[in-house]
């Protein structure tokens, strides 16, 4: 999610998300500002040290450090960096498949909010990831409820008659998630459900 209102929505300005077949939905960014409920069996699975992929506003990586583990967040909207760093973690703009500093030394890649979505190609995301992953790391990522379709769309960010260029993003259903694994390289350890979320955790092998 990229540009000005993005960052504007971590202020706290209403912005929607439209899909390219006219669907609107609001993007909920004020979630990301606050613990939610299913975020402590997620941060409990991850190891150090730990990249926090589309870190957002870094709740989640503030989380992580404060219990201790070495955590870094990585997004590419500078505001959210700036948000991370005041609330006491560790945040660089960068973009996934860029420059990572410590690639293939992760001990876990969090993939949380739907980020497995990054890049409009989950395929790609999670080859990716598993570069970053040092042998036996892991990946930590929220899915989509069984049943859900998986899928890959065109989307934009619009406020106020603004609106953003379209950019790539993807759904992956929990039902979906061993295939995918299984063709990246990844393999399936953990899929479980809390207060309405799902997450699983997938292994790159030794």
């Amino acid at each position: 999610m990229i540009g000005p209102l993005y960052a504007e929505s971590l202020d706290g300005a209403p912005v929607e998300v439209e899909s390219a077949d006219g669907r609107t939905w609001p993007l909920e960014s004020w979630r990301w500002l606050h613990d939610s409920a299913g975020d402590e069996a997620m941060l409990a699975r991850c190891a150090d040290p730990t990249l926090d992929v589309g870190s957002g506003p870094g709740r989640l990586t503030v989380a992580l450090t404060r219990r201790g583990v070495r955590a870094l967040g990585i997004d590419v909207t500078p505001r959210a960096v700036r948000l991370t760093r005041l609330a006491g973690g560790r945040a660089l703009c960068r973009d996934v498949f860029g420059h990572v500093p410590g690639a293939g030394r992760w001990g876990t890649v969090l993939l949380a909010d739907g980020n497995i979505g990054i890049g409009g190609d989950p395929d790609a995301l999670l080859r990716r990831v598993r570069e970053l992953l040092r042998p036996g790391g892991e990946v930590v990522a929220e899915l989509d409820p069984p049943g859900a379709a998986t899928r890959a769309e065109r989307v934009r960010l619009r406020r106020e008659g603004r609106i953003t260029g379209w950019f790539a993003w993807a759904r992956v259903s929990v039902s979906d998630i061993g295939p995918l694994a299984g063709r990246t390289g990844l393999h399936p350890e953990e899929v479980w459900t809390e207060a309405g979320r799902w997450f699983c955790v997938l292994s790159r092998p030794r």
